[in-house]
């Protein structure tokens, strides 16, 4: 499934309410609630070398192409069946 404006909308709002110090365990589980129907991969966010679609608490977010053999970032929506979950290395 990917993703529709409703759920950009719901990670927008997610990005707003929670702090920078909000641990990715927290950010993982909320997208999870929020957008359960894509799929969530963790990853530290040294590991990206793409532009994070969103940034949550201490997570970057990436948007993935689940579809094909292969997992690839993309930065279209209408293509992302999952989000990457970077998680930023505290300072």
């Amino acid at each position: 499934m990917a993703l529709e404006a409703e759920d950009i909308a719901r990670i927008d709002a997610l990005s707003r309410a929670l702090k920078d110090s909000v641990e990715p365990a927290s950010v993982a589980y909320a997208l999870q609630r929020l957008v359960p129907d894509l799929t969530l991969r963790h990853c530290d966010a040294s590991d990206v070398l793409e532009e994070p679609f969103r940034a949550v608490g201490g997570c970057d977010l990436h948007l993935l192409d689940t579809s094909g053999h292969c997992i690839r970032v993309t930065e279209d929506p209408a293509e992302a069946t999952g989000i990457l979950l970077a998680a930023k290395v505290p300072a």
